[in-house]
């Protein structure tokens, strides 16, 4: 598949595959370690997804993990060696982290983000399940933000979203119990899972939401992404619709070439053909 730039080079933590026209599968690959995030993972996450944001023909993304956990987190065994050596400027780093943890929890993509959760997200790995558009879990799939036992704090995001998603109660059982929760908990309870499907369905599943999502307008769903990330932002309906209005996304999707495709294949009754959006 021809880009306008080569994937980074990256560690084998992460394996990058493209299971479709404009479709990005990005895998933890450190099952060992349940997918735990070191900091060079941490970077080569970082370096992919900043790949992924600018590079025109890649309109979706799918993140997975390899093995029987999807993230376990943060590498606790890295964390307690920092302590060790004395170090506590965890405030600051948190502070400083624009991407969040493992360079996804924070992240504002301008592009849709699947999250394929093929078993246990622990801690970080629930962060960046929370930052997801959407989020499609195995049966199998377990979800727990147990930082509080081990005194620590889910900092990274977290807490604010899944307060949202879920309200105060239900966000705070998670948070402050520290309990685990099955997929079909985290969907039906809690609320941040959309569908819940056997774990031999889970990448057919994802792939094929992406590929509903790569048959529209790529213009279209990035600037309809920013509208539902400055809703998040303002919290208030106008301020959010005036934002929206006059962001770079929309002005493309309104004078760029796919609007004219959309309606002139509407008009001749035929599927229209996309191109990659202009860089902003």
């Amino acid at each position: 598949m021809p880009f306008a730039s080569p994937p980074p080079a990256h560690s084998p933590a992460l394996t990058l595959e493209f299971p479709d026209a404009h479709i990005l599968l990005l895998c933890f690959n450190r099952p060992d370690a349940l997918n735990a995030v070191s900091d060079p993972m941490r970077d080569d996450i970082n370096a992919v997804m900043r790949w992924f944001d600018n590079e025109p023909d890649l309109w979706a993304a799918i993140i997975t993990g390899a093995g029987r956990a999807f993230c376990a987190g943060a590498d606790l065994k890295a964390w307690l060696a920092k302590q060790k050596r004395g170090r506590s400027d965890e405030q600051e780093d948190i502070a400083a982290s624009i991407y969040g943890f493992g360079a996804l929890s924070r992240r504002v993509s301008p592009k849709p983000v699947i999250a394929a959760v093929n078993g246990g997200a622990f801690g970080g790995g629930v962060e960046i399940v929370l930052n997801c558009d959407l989020v499609i879990a195995s049966d199998a799939a377990s979800f727990a933000l147990p930082e509080v036992k081990r005194g620590v704090v889910a900092a990274q995001g977290v807490i604010p979203r899944l307060r949202i998603v879920a309200g105060h109660q239900l966000a705070a059982e998670m948070l402050l119990l520290g309990r685990t929760v099955g997929a079909a908990e985290a969907q039906q309870r809690f609320g941040f899972v959309n569908a819940v499907v056997p774990a031999d369905q889970l990448l057919p599943t994802a792939i094929a939401w992406a590929k509903q999502i790569v048959a529209n307008s790529p213009d279209a769903v990035q600037s309809t992404k920013r509208g539902l990330v400055l809703a998040a932002e303002h919290g208030n309906v106008e301020r959010a619709v005036i934002a929206h209005a006059w962001s770079p996304e929309s002005r493309r999707a309104y004078t760029g070439s796919n609007i004219k495709e959309g309606l002139l294949a509407f008009e001749q009754k035929r599927r229209p053909t996309w191109t990659s959006p202009a860089k902003l």
